[in-house]
């Protein structure tokens, strides 16, 4: 929701009402079981449903899904295909300069796509200021595994002459987009697989290095479809001096309402969340929370395509060709289409697991950009699910007001993001904790070896999903106290619940999941609380992954 910290800036809260449960194991509180027996439902209050670990069972209808099945589909070879040919690590920054009087950005050399995804066949135009006029190049780079060097050269651009392009005044809403030259025009070949891909812009003068990034996408049937967060990335873009979604460069306070905009039609700022991180200079946020899955994923071999927050935005149908759905890391920003195209997919027997935290907490419509061009632009129109749950207790509420009162303005749109993911987005919001395991006889720890109360240090972080939702059949597999280290505790919530064709929803409640995978190269490992591979979310997250894949 909003930057209070090094590590984040987000708001997110949310409650829940009463309920009854009927969860297969029986719950405990940090230490205090609970009473109930199996397959027994019991009542649990507002009050204790935050420390509680049972899921709850009561059937809430949900608004406008078709019910329309999924075919099974037999797994691609193609991923493996393509990791096996020759990889690189060369598609790494070596020399990424910031300017002296401004962190968020590389005048020297920075740039930006004409769309967030881009089919094989399709073009996309790459625009590039480089200040001082330089001459520069672009090569091309496919993200994987490749052997274990995370990347393949596809091709060189260039070199191109470059120029300083203008740098646009503050607009209405505080809005900051970029009108500029295209500097080449890529046609996609048909041969590229999807995937998320980078361009290394390198400047002739001082050899200056920056990012453009993009997600080649296709309609396949698949397995998986990833979904980076990149209307979440764009959301908190400080370029080109302090100007997000929450920044208006001049105060300190981050503004979490409405009235302001901000647009893909301008390169992406050194990511704040990374402390500088090299790597997210033009990237995003994709370095650091979503690259780890993608990069695991491929190593192992299963069939993922890619897919932008805005085709899940646009393409309703294109959902039903995976599987499976897959939110990854910081996943904060969905519009109402979103919403309901991926639910509408779930109740059709999609399966979804959410990797990612601080999850659909707030509605964006996606808006024209400069010159009329479709989808360039957000702004906060809305939440999902009533203001007045989104904190644990009344007085964590009017903390939350008092700290970022731009909140109040936002009227409620939606249903609750907690019917989809499993549970909501409750203040406070931010924090680290331990996984700590709630029902070792559940599915997911097959040949884990976890039993009850026992962690894994540091999983969960920076935010976190809280509040079990009222979805039959729902079960808390994990849960715990998080000190967000301002003053404020707070209980998250991972939960998996059944679909209505034998699929599955699993929320795995943090952005750091992909931790406990694997640590690629140039990866940025944002705090040391991180402990990272893990072999009991290994195995977790294959039996996730096996369970939508039976």
């Amino acid at each position: 929701m909003a930057p209070t910290s090094a590590l984040s800036i987000d708001a997110d809260c949310e409650a829940h009402e009463n309920g009854d449960s009927d969860c297969d194991k029986a719950s405990e509180q940090e230490g205090q079981p609970m009473p109930g027996k199996r397959g027994k439902a019991r009542r649990i209050t507002r009050r204790n449903l935050f420390e509680a670990t049972a899921g709850t069972a009561l059937a809430l209808p949900l608004v406008g899904i078709k019910n329309n099945a999924v075919g099974a589909e037999v797994r691609s070879g193609r991923v493996r295909q393509e990791n096996a040919l020759p990889g690189t690590s060369d598609w790494m920054l070596t020399r990424p300069i910031v300017d002296e009087d401004n962190s968020n950005r590389s005048s020297r050399i920075e740039g930006f796509c004409s769309k967030p995804s881009v089919r094989p066949g399709e073009s996309l135009d790459l625009k590039v200021s480089t200040r001082p006029a330089s001459t520069f190049s672009v090569d091309i780079y496919r993200l994987g595994y490749y052997q274990g060097k995370g990347g393949r050269h596809m091709a060189t651009l260039g070199p191109f002459r470059g120029s300083p392009q203008a740098i646009p005044p503050v607009g209405e809403q505080r809005l900051r987009e970029c009108d500029w030259e295209v500097a080449t025009q890529l046609k996609i070949p048909s041969d590229w697989l999807s995937g998320v891909y980078v361009g290394k812009l390198t400047a002739e003068k001082e050899g200056a290095q920056s990012y453009v990034i993009f997600i080649v996408r296709d309609d396949r049937a698949c397995d998986f479809l990833f979904q980076v967060s990149d209307a979440t990335w764009l959301a908190y873009n400080l370029w080109p001096g302090g100007y997000s979604l929450y920044n208006d460069g001049k105060h300190p306070q981050a503004y979490c309402g409405p009235g302001v905009e901000v647009s893909w039609d301008r390169p992406y700022a050194w990511n704040w969340h990374g402390h500088r991180a090299p790597l997210t200079l033009g990237s995003g946020e994709f370095f650091l929370w979503e690259y780890p899955l993608a990069y695991w994923m491929e190593k192992e071999g299963y069939d993922v395509s890619y897919i932008s927050t805005l085709d899940t935005h646009t393409d309703r149908q294109g959902l039903r060709r995976g599987r499976s759905f897959l939110s990854v890391g910081h996943d904060e920003y969905w519009s109402l289409a979103m919403f309901d195209n991926v639910r509408q997919a779930v109740d059709a027997g999609m399966n979804a697991a959410f990797f990612s935290g601080d999850t659909c907490w707030c509605v964006v419509p996606f808006l024209p950009g400069v010159g009329g061009a479709k989808h360039r632009k957000i702004t906060r129109q809305g939440l999902f699910g009533p203001l007045s749950d989104e904190a644990e207790t009344p007085e964590a509420l009017a903390e939350c007001l008092a700290r970022y009162p731009g909140t109040k303005q936002l009227p409620t749109l939606a249903p609750s993001e907690g019917l989809l993911i499993g549970a909501r987005n409750v203040y406070p919001y931010m924090g680290i904790a331990d996984w700590i395991c709630r029902d070792p006889d559940h599915w997911l720890y097959d040949g884990t070896g976890m039993q009850m109360g026992e962690r894994i240090s540091g999983l969960i972080g920076w935010e976190w999903n809280s509040g079990p939702a009222d979805v039959p059949g729902l079960c808390v597999v994990a849960s715990g106290k998080v000190s967000d280290g301002l003053g404020g505790d707070g209980h998250y919530h991972a939960t998996i619940y059944p679909g209505k064709k034998e699929n599955w929803v699993f929320n795995a409640s943090t952005w750091w999941w992909w931790d406990g995978l694997a640590i690629p190269p140039g990866h940025y490992r944002v705090t040391d609380q991180l402990k990272g591979p893990d072999p009991r979310v290994l195995r977790m997250t294959r039996n996730v992954f096996a369970k939508f894949l039976a």
